[in-house]
């Protein structure tokens, strides 16, 4: 069978039951295959498979800035609509206020506690008051884009989307078309990283359950209950509730659709 046919056979089976298999795949390999066993051929076994996860969870922190950056840009350049893209901005400042406030009270109703690695060479400190973090805020905004994308600050990279979005309102329409189908290619990358997220969460979970034993799933089972739960709450009762107030239209037909 070709490669292609190979490629084309694992696309056409479900990205959750691949996720699944690989998960699976990776506590059978972290309670057969242990980190550190005197074997070279083993330990050289077990890196390959620690870099796996490594791999997955670098190309994933490494295309969302640019995706994020590029998909802001276009959609506000794109507005069509008088108003619209006010309304897009308040719409979006509006749901990430709410979906954070969701996500605070359910770390207070659902409190757990996780076993994490805590590099020492890094300096573990709170900001000591409001005016820290006010301040701090301020700075990650105004931050150099190409510095924002490089260190992931999210902050300054919807700061200097939405700036340039707007600012790129009045250009020609094949400037905007390249914003759109740059966007579109970033988004494409990122398909093709999830496509490869059954190997990563296959090393992922080889290197906790390896290092940290089976009970790691118990910690892990429950944030990412409440995590999931969040995602819910949000997606099928406070944004239509958000769209509902906004267009007195029942919201769910589409959120349906959609999901």
């Amino acid at each position: 069978m070709a490669a292609k046919d190979v490629l084309r056979k694992y696309n056409e089976v479900s990205l959750i039951k691949r996720i699944l298999v690989g998960l699976v795949i990776g506590v059978i390999l972290a309670l057969t295959v242990p980190v550190e066993s005197g074997n070279a051929v083993m330990e050289g076994f077990s890196q390959f498979f620690i870099l796996l996860g490594s791999l997955f969870v670098n190309a994933l922190k490494g295309v969302a800035p640019v995706l994020v950056f590029f998909l802001v840009i276009s959609a506000l350049c794109n507005a069509r609509a008088a108003g619209s893209m006010k309304t897009v901005v308040l719409l979006y400042v509006v749901s990430t206020f709410v979906a954070a406030i969701v996500a605070v009270l359910a770390s207070y109703l659902f409190p757990t506690s996780l076993t994490l690695v805590v590099d020492p060479d890094i300096e573990q400190s709170s900001p000591s008051d409001v005016g820290a973090v006010l301040t701090t805020l301020l700075l990650n905004i105004t931050s150099n884009p190409v510095d924002a994308l490089f260190n992931a600050n999210y902050i300054g990279i919807l700061a200097w989307a939405v700036v340039l979005g707007i600012a790129l309102r009045s250009a020609k329409q094949n400037t905007k078309d390249l914003f759109t189908a740059v966007s579109d290619a970033v988004s494409k990358v990122v398909r093709w990283v999830i496509a490869c997220a059954p190997f990563g969460i296959l090393g992922l979970v080889y290197n906790s359950v390896a290092t940290s034993g089976l009970d790691i799933f118990v910690e892990y089972g429950r944030i990412i209950l409440v995590l999931v739960g969040c995602m819910l709450f949000i997606a099928l009762v406070t944004n239509p509730l958000i769209v509902f107030l906004s267009t007195r239209k029942n919201p769910y037909p589409l959120v349906l659709r959609c999901l």
